[in-house]
């Protein structure tokens, strides 16, 4: 698949996905951006806004299996990654594969799971794995994570652990949609029986890990990657950041890079490329000190002010 190919690719799954979701492009375009550079996507918003919707549509337009996982406090680690049950025919264990072992996996909700629970995913989506009772299992390829929690509520809640946050290529949110926004929803439900809309199948799988395989050519010069490096290390430096973006962060900035440039339709990065992904892959990374958080600093504008900082180079 080339270039040109893949674009009109992601540009169809994004307009079939928005016949049952309303929403920005550019919010679909961040989903697309962590499935394309093959890492996994956390959703931040108050609840009905349509993450679960989106997770589903997405899997459905991309021909793709979809599981979602609840998570709940009494959520077992085994409840996610499968177990191994006595087969009193057969009297020898088989194992029962869990959720994970789906294409999309919606993990809603996840910061109301113990942190024990939550730890079963980072196998998962690092390694593209899951180890039960000491046997090692794939997972299917390709393997995409949507993970939704609520920045309202507290109570019931685990903070997520810095590792799992940084297994997160992109971080994002769906937010309110506009009045406009909100009436074609309403009016879209008065012309269909069924409470929640659907969509047709647009990829095969096949299709799908071609796509992903594309932005490996997209060509970016090493004064981009200079730039995009100094902008990651640039918040190990900041003083309102306790914690900056780690070297696995400054990669995936990288494969985020590549992947927009896809949906961009180029066959290379430029510094715009870069600063349309640099809050959402890098923002989420940021453990800011005591006394930002004091003074109510968000983490996007530390990124924000960093890129305004930052000499953009030049590219022929």
């Amino acid at each position: 698949m080339d270039i040109d190919e893949a674009t009109r690719q992601c540009d169809g799954v994004i307009e079939a996905v928005r016949e049952a979701v309303v929403s920005d492009r550019a919010f679909l375009e961040t989903i697309l951006v962590g499935l394309l550079a093959r890492g996994h996507v956390l959703l931040e918003d108050v609840p009905g806004t349509g993450k679960t919707l989106t997770a589903r549509s997405l899997a459905t337009v991309l021909g793709l299996s979809f599981s979602r996982i609840q998570f709940t406090p009494d959520l077992l680690p085994t409840d996610v990654t499968g177990t191994n049950i006595f087969n009193e025919q057969s009297r020898e264990f088989e194992f029962r594969q869990g959720p994970l072992f789906n294409n999309v996996v919606l993990a809603d909700e996840i910061n109301r799971a113990p942190p024990k629970t939550q730890s079963a995913l980072l196998e998962a989506m690092e390694e593209r794995q899951v180890t039960v009772d000491g046997e090692t299992r794939d997972l299917p390829d390709p393997f995409f994570v949507i993970a939704t929690q609520n920045p309202v509520e507290h109570e019931g809640t685990f903070e997520l652990p810095e590792a799992q946050i940084d297994r997160f290529m992109v971080k994002t949110s769906l937010g309110y949609p506009d009045f406009d926004g909100e009436l074609s929803l309403m009016k879209r439900r008065s012309n269909r029986f069924e409470r929640s809309p659907s969509v047709e199948p647009r990829l095969s799988h096949s299709e799908v890990k071609e796509l992903q395989e594309v932005p490996e050519s997209i060509r970016v010069d090493e004064d981009l990657m200079r730039y995009a490096l100094e902008l990651a290390r640039a918040t190990r430096l900041d003083p309102r950041v306790d914690i900056g973006v780690s070297p696995r962060g400054s990669q995936r900035l990288f494969e985020a890079i590549r992947a927009r440039s896809v949906i961009d339709g180029r066959a290379y990065a430029t510094p715009d490329t870069v600063k349309a992904v640099a809050v959402p892959v890098l923002a989420h990374r940021l453990v800011l000190t005591a006394e930002a958080q004091v003074n109510d600093v968000e983490k996007r504008t530390v990124i924000e002010d960093i890129l305004d900082e930052t000499p953009v180079p030049t590219i022929d």
